[in-house]
């Protein structure tokens, strides 16, 4: 049934499309000190990535910024100065409701972040009535009136590629300083990572996440087990870093010779990794708070049926272990072991 919904939102969309009338305008229109809506939903790691092309903005143009942002993602974004309000998307109100009530705050600019069709944003941006409404150069193209290139996938990281709408609106003049990430952790989380670690502040911490979201991005039981034999320094301290979903696996792995942190809060799980001194994950969201933080990572990643950079931190010192296989199954003991013990000893040795 899903899939026959998707379907059909696409032919929809398609159709929509055909109709609709091009907006594109030449020349580069002036956000400065305007009043501009972002829209970016979907995932918490797509709230993370967005965070240095909203800095940005902020301080080169001064607009005051609206976020649309979806229950998923929306706490991204809090404590984020450069943002005045964040508006979360409620789908139980329906596109009508959100566009009437996006439309009575008046918005001069619409920038859509997103460098995939959506259909929901679509439809947002088609009903919009800001006289600017700014995009990538996509497959919608007609709905945007400024369209923004959108650079090599193959070459450039995702990050790179959204702050191509900075440089547009730009006109590419100068050399736009480096942005990293930017996640706020209240002070509460902060404190309650402090007192976990509390007891290896003497040691070099190395965090081991399991959790990835899906089972293709488990590396498995006895490869994490493994691992943690492999750091058999004298000064070195394993932690295990697991969602509660994955607890029993975390168990396992640990078998209460390691110690296990996780939490259901991303921000007291995010606090952890601000403690830690080198971070060993599979692709996940928290590879991009490592990057906020400037942890050196150390990831296992999947680039199945797909040439796009990986979603590597962008910000920190990393080094990877990549498989084109649709699992991290595939990867060996030895692929991993080869790359990790100079990478650790980089940084243990100093």
């Amino acid at each position: 049934m899903k899939n026959i919904e998707i379907f059909l939102r696409k032919l929809l969309l398609k159709i929509f499309l055909f109709f609709s009338k091009n907006h594109n305008s030449n020349g580069i229109p002036d956000i400065s000190n305007k009043k501009v809506l972002i829209i970016r939903l979907n995932r918490i790691g797509d709230a993370l990535v967005t965070t240095p092309l909203i800095n940005s903005l902020k301080n080169n143009f001064n607009p005051m910024i609206y976020l649309l942002a979806d229950k998923k993602n929306n706490f991204v974004f809090k404590n984020n100065h450069a943002i005045e309000e964040v508006i979360i998307f409620d789908k139980k109100k329906g596109l009508k409701e959100t566009i009437k009530y996006l439309n009575s705050m008046d918005f001069d600019v619409i920038i859509d972040t997103h460098t995939d069709v959506s259909t929901t944003v679509s439809f947002l941006i088609a009903y919009l009535d800001a006289p600017i409404k700014i995009g990538f150069n996509k497959d919608n193209r007609k709905l945007y009136t400024h369209l923004v290139p959108i650079l090599n996938t193959k070459i450039f990281h995702v990050i790179d590629r959204l702050l191509e709408i900075t440089n547009y609106l730009l006109n590419y003049k100068g050399t736009l300083e480096k942005y990293n990430i930017e996640y706020s952790i209240s002070k509460e989380a902060l404190h309650s990572a402090e007192s976990f670690i509390s007891e290896y502040q003497d040691k070099f911490i190395v965090g081991i996440n399991i959790s990835a979201g899906s089972e293709a991005r488990f590396w498995g039981i006895e490869n994490f087990k493994r691992l943690i034999m492999a750091l058999d320094y004298s000064n070195i301290q394993p932690i295990i870093l697991s969602a509660p979903a994955d607890l029993a696996k975390a168990e396992s792995i640990s078998d209460k010779m390691i110690p296990l942190y996780y939490s259901e809060s991303f921000e007291i799980f995010s606090a952890i990794i601000t403690k830690l001194d080198i971070l060993i994950t599979p692709d996940t969201s928290i590879v991009h708070i490592a990057s906020a933080y400037k942890i050196p990572v150390f990831g296992l990643y999947v680039q199945y049926d797909t040439e796009d950079t990986i979603w590597y931190p962008y910000c920190s010192d990393y080094e990877i272990v990549l498989t084109k296989e649709a699992t991290l199954k595939n990867i060996t003991f030895n692929e991993v072991k080869t790359k990790l013990i100079p990478f650790i000893e980089k940084y243990h040795e100093k």
